[in-house]
């Protein structure tokens, strides 16, 4: 019997879930499409701190924070990110040069 590969994002997801569901985050519904775009949001950080030449420490932290707040989404909403990762990345493998795309 084949052992289940794991690479410990479901770990990150459970932490992440946890501290923000005991900050209060989670004490009554919370808004699919705002909590998408609070990733987004850490997104637009990191490119600002970018491009505002702050280093990479700032990059890192904002990437960070963009992590932190997918990984409390997919624990609330109860979505397997670390079997979507495994899954996709094995896809991706098979995919051509490029995926056919300029860029």
């Amino acid at each position: 019997m084949q052992k289940k590969q794991s690479c410990g994002v479901n770990n990150f997801i459970k932490k992440c879930h946890s501290t923000a569901k005991l900050k209060g985050w989670w004490d009554s519904q919370r808004n699919e499409g705002e909590l998408i775009a609070l990733m987004h949001s850490e997104l637009s950080e990191a490119l600002e701190a970018m491009r505002n030449h702050l280093g990479k420490d700032a990059v890192a932290e904002e990437l960070a924070d963009c992590c932190i707040r997918i990984f409390d989404y997919c624990g609330g909403m109860k979505i397997d990110l670390e079997k979507a990762l495994l899954k996709k990345m094995e896809y991706n493998k098979t995919r051509p040069f490029k995926h056919g795309k300029k860029f």
